[in-house]
C-alpha cells in the first residue's frame, strides 16, 4: 500500500504541467496545486494506515491491495467495497469527482471483461491484464481523457481542420505507436502518476487512426498538460474557502506531442468497434458510474447536513415550511442512496464477476443529474443572505476592532458569531462561489449531457416486461365479447 508521501514524491517527476504562461517546476509546492495534492495524500494515507487494513484492502495474490481495483465475486464483496469508497469519499465529502477510485474501477471494469479483448486481439488483452496488475500492485491514481476536442461537433474527428486536433496515430513500429493531439479533460491529471486515453465518443468511419486505448505516465516525453484557472491559487485561507483551498482537484487539456507508446501500453488500435465495446459490451461503465454514484450519495448526504445546519443558525428549524423543505431534501438523499442501495441488489453476474445493475445505474444517473442544481437552489433559498454578508476575509477577525463588530452583527440563536461565519463561508465555497459553480457544471455533465444518459437508461430498461403488461392487460378483453353483452343485456 502506498502513502501519501511516497504518492507526492511520485508527482516529482518532471512533468510538463503548464499554468499562468508558465511551466511548473513542482506541482506539489506550487500554490495552485499543493494543497489538493496533499489532500490526496491523505487518502492514500487513510488506505494504508493498519487500523484500516480490513475496511480499506483485499487479499490479491502479491499481498493486500487497495479495494479500489478489487473486482468483486459476490453481492458481499461488492457491498464491502462500497463501504470502503464511501469512506474514502467522507474524506473530501465527494469533492474530488476523479479520486483514484474512479479511473481504478473504469480499468478494473474492463480486465473484468477480459474476454471482450481476447476476441478482438489476444495481443492487447494480455496488455490490458498485464497493466490492470502493474496498476494494482503500485496503487497508482490514474486520470483518463476520453473526450474529444469540442471544435466542430457538426462534423467528425477526421473533418476537423486539423486532422491532428483530435489525439490520433502518426506513425508505429516494432516498439509500439507514435500519437499527436489533444484531449479533453484530465480532471485530477496534475495529481495522478498516469494517464488512460481514449474515445468514449462514438466514431465515424474515417475515423480509424483516434480508434485508441492506452496508458502512459504523466511525465512521458512529448506530453504537455495545459491546467485550467486554478481556484485553489486564489483561495488563501482555509477559513475563507475551505473547499475550493483544499480540493480543487483542477482539470487540464493533454496535448500530445508526438508521444511513443509501447505495445505493451495499447488495448485498443485503430478499431472503431471496440472503443466502444471496452466501456459497454464489458461491465467497465457500468463499474465506474458506480463508483461516482457512490461518491455523489456522500456528497449529497454532505449538503443535505449543511441544509439542516442553515436553519438551525437561522433560528428556523420549528418552522412548518422549513420542515418541508428540509424532508423534501431527505426524500432525496434517500433516493439517491436507494439506488446505490439497488445496483447492488439487483446486480448479476459477468463471468465469474458480480457486477452493479445497468439501468438503475443510468436511472440514478439521469435523476442525479437534475437533482443536483436543485439542491443548490434550496441551500440558496434557506440561507438568504447569509451567505454573503459575510467579514471579507480571516483578516477581519485578527483586527480587534473589526472582531468586535462581527462578534455584534452575525449574532444566531445556535452558533457563536465565530461559528456562524465559519459555517456560511463553508456554505458558500460549497454552493455560491467559482469553486461551487464548476462542480455544478461538473455534476451536470460528468457523465454525459443528458440526452446521452437518458438514451443509456432507454437502451437498458427492461421494455418487454413493460410492454408485456400492456399486452397481457389488452388481452384480457376482446371487442367481440363486448359485443355480445352488450346484445344480451
Amino acid at each position: 500500500m502506498k502513502t501519501g508521501q511516497q504518492h507526492i514524491a511520485g508527482l516529482r517527476d518532471g512533468r510538463a504541467v503548464f499554468i499562468d504562461g508558465k511551466r511548473v517546476d513542482d506541482t506539489t509546492r506550487h500554490p495552485a496545486f499543493r494543497n489538493a495534492i496533499q489532500s490526496v495524500g491523505k487518502l492514500f494515507d487513510f488506505a494504508a494506515d493498519e487500523a484500516n487494513r480490513e475496511l480499506m484492502t483485499y487479499a490479491t495474490p502479491g499481498g493486500r491491495a487497495n479495494r479500489i481495483w478489487q473486482l468483486p465475486e459476490t453481492f458481499e464483496e461488492l457491498r464491502q467495497r462500497r463501504v470502503a469508497l464511501e469512506e474514502w469519499g467522507a474524506l473530501h465529502a465527494g469533492f474530488l469527482g476523479r479520486a483514484p477510485d474512479h479511473v481504478a474501477s473504469c480499468i478494473a471494469g474492463m480486465y473484468m471483461g477480459l474476454d471482450q479483448f481476447e476476441a478482438y486481439d489476444k495481443d492487447r488483452a494480455k496488455a490490458l491484464a498485464d497493466y490492470y496488475t502493474y496498476a494494482r500492485d503500485r496503487d497508482l491514481y490514474l486520470t483518463y481523457v476520453i473526450i474529444n476536442p469540442q471544435a466542430d461537433r457538426s462534423k467528425s474527428a477526421a473533418q476537423q481542420k486539423d486532422a491532428f486536433l483530435t489525439t490520433g496515430v502518426v506513425d508505429q513500429d516494432a516498439e509500439g505507436i507514435t500519437v499527436r493531439g489533444a484531449k479533453m479533460l484530465a480532471t485530477g491529471g496534475i495529481m495522478a502518476d498516469e494517464v488512460f486515453v481514449t474515445c468514449i465518443q462514438p466514431l465515424q468511419p474515417g475515423d480509424e487512426i483516434y480508434a485508441l486505448s492506452f496508458a502512459i505516465p504523466m511525465n512521458s516525453k512529448g506530453l504537455q498538460i495545459l491546467s485550467r484557472k486554478s481556484y485553489e491559487e486564489s483561495s488563501q485561507s482555509v477559513f475563507d474557502n475551505p473547499l475550493s483551498s483544499r480540493f480543487d482537484e483542477n482539470d487540464a487539456v493533454l496535448y500530445f506531442d508526438d508521444v511513443k507508446v509501447p505495445w505493451d501500453r495499447v488495448f485498443v488500435y485503430k478499431n472503431l468497434e471496440m472503443c466502444q465495446k471496452q466501456f459497454h459490451a464489458t461491465p467497465a461503465h457500468v463499474y465506474q458510474n458506480y463508483q461516482a454514484m457512490i461518491r455523489l450519495s456522500v456528497k449529497v448526504r454532505f449538503l443535505i447536513g449543511m441544509a439542516r445546519r442553515i436553519a438551525e443558525t437561522n433560528g428556523v428549524i420549528g418552522f412548518p415550511q422549513v420542515r418541508e423543505t428540509l424532508g423534501q431534501l431527505a426524500a432525496e438523499g434517500g433516493m439517491v442512496d436507494a439506488f446505490v442501495a439497488a445496483m447492488e441488489i439487483k446486480g448479476s453476474h459477468y463471468g465469474r464477476y458480480f457486477v452493479p445493475d445497468r439501468h438503475t445505474l443510468y436511472a440514478a444517473q439521469t435523476l442525479t443529474q437534475q437533482l443536483y442544481s436543485k439542491i443548490l437552489n434550496t441551500l440558496r433559498e434557506l440561507a438568504g443572505g447569509g451567505m454573503i454578508m459575510l467579514p471579507s476575509s480571516v483578516q477581519d477577525l485578527a483586527n480587534p476592532e473589526i472582531a468586535a463588530l462581527v462578534e455584534k452583527t452575525q449574532q444566531s440563536p445556535a452558533a457563536s458569531a465565530l461559528d456562524k461565519v465559519k459555517f456560511y463561508k463553508l456554505a458558500w465555497d460549497a454552493v455560491g462561489s467559482e469553486f461551487a459553480s464548476r462542480h455544478q457544471q461538473y455534476e451536470m455533465f460528468y457523465a454525459g449531457a443528458t440526452f446521452v444518459t437518458k438514451n443509456h437508461s432507454f437502451r437498458t430498461y427492461d421494455w418487454d416486461s413493460a410492454g408485456g403488461l400492456v399486452s397481457n392487460m389488452l388481452s384480457s378483453y376482446q371487442l367481440a365479447d363486448e359485443l355480445k353483452t352488450s346484445q344480451a343485456a
